[in-house]
């Protein structure tokens, strides 16, 4: 068991509920859910459309209030603070990253990054020296006076990043932060991510469905139906399974898993029945359902493109000069 001294965001009994008049009654988005996130540790959390992603991260980053259950930041209970203490702590500790970049329009993007400091009381000449540095760090230094409409997708989600990292968080929570973007500029902000994760050890919570972001993770979970069902990487916990490998169909038909099985496979779903004999019975997942995690590891760039089979050789480049396809990333 880690030192818990060392945790930047935990949860425990995570319950959210949507209350609803409509006839199926309220929505459970969260049943229960404990997680930890440890000083300079990248967690991602996968999973369907309608699993609760975004509602963990909204209850985990203070911006939503659960239920039931408790989150600490930083060491200090959320829901025990008041009004202005959460937001000092907020500040100080963690910042967000959303799919869309989510700028003021009538800012340039060299006030956008400067805001946090000015809330937080720095002179404005001071918070727009710093807010200039960080943007010629990111490669967005030419672009500082530009506001949002006249910057591309990737122009303003560097932005976006850039605001993330001004008041120097220990944890970014980043909810489908390459959504939006092509795959190239994907890869480049997920090398921001890492050159920040390893040079300066800040902690990661992404909600994603991309691998290449999931990889560069030291553990991934996946959520579905609000429940964390299966863990993968280093430092898995998944509670209270039994030891027991024995599956039991009663004589309605019901099937009961243990615990341990239950989350190796993946959680509950809807599954097909590719071979059937006498006393053999494989399962196998739909493929409308299967979701692939891939574990933490090192990326490289294909040798060949996909659609066309070009040779890139020993080059680097990106995109595909026969065919214009973007360059995948495979494992090494």
């Amino acid at each position: 068991m880690a030192n818990k001294l060392n945790e930047i965001l935990s949860a425990s009994g995570l319950y959210h509920v949507y209350e609803s008049k409509a006839e199926d009654g309220n929505v459970v988005a969260l049943r229960g859910l404990h997680v930890r996130v440890m000083e300079g540790e990248a967690v991602a959390i996968v999973g369907p459309s309608g699993s609760g992603k975004s509602t963990l991260l909204k209850c985990l980053g203070g911006l939503m209030k659960p239920s039931a259950g408790g989150v600490m930041l930083n060491q200090r209970m959320m829901a025990r603070l008041t009004g202005n203490e959460l937001v000092k702590l907020r500040q100080e500790t963690v910042s967000f990253i959303f799919q869309d970049a989510n700028l003021l329009n009538h800012l340039n993007a060299l006030d956008n990054v400067a805001q946090p400091l000015r809330h937080q009381g720095v002179l404005p000449w001071e918070a727009r020296k710093k807010a200039q540095k960080l943007l010629d760090r990111l490669g967005m230094g030419e672009r500082s006076n530009g506001i949002p409409e006249e910057l591309s997708g990737g122009e303003q989600q560097r932005v976006s990043i850039a605001r993330a990292l001004i008041t120097k968080p220990k944890l970014i929570l980043a909810d489908e932060p390459t959504g939006a973007l092509d795959p190239i500029t994907s890869r480049e902000i997920l090398n921001i991510f890492k050159d920040l994760h390893k040079n300066e050890a800040v902690a990661f919570l992404v909600v994603t469905h991309n691998r290449e972001v999931a990889s560069f993770a030291d553990r991934s979970l996946e959520l579905r139906d609000g429940r964390f069902v299966a863990q993968h990487g280093t430092d898995v916990d998944i509670g209270d399974l039994t030891v027991s490998r024995e599956i039991i169909i009663d004589e309605t038909g019901t099937v009961t898993l243990p615990p341990d099985i239950l989350a190796k496979i993946g959680g509950a779903g809807r599954f097909e029945l590719p071979k059937l004999s006498k006393d053999i019975i494989n399962f196998e997942r739909v493929e409308s359902d299967k979701i692939v995690i891939e574990e933490k590891g090192e990326l490289v760039l294909s040798p060949n493109c996909p659609a066309c089979r070009y040779d890139y050789g020993t080059g680097t480049l990106q995109m595909c000069p026969e065919c214009g396809a973007s360059r995948p990333m495979i494992k090494s």
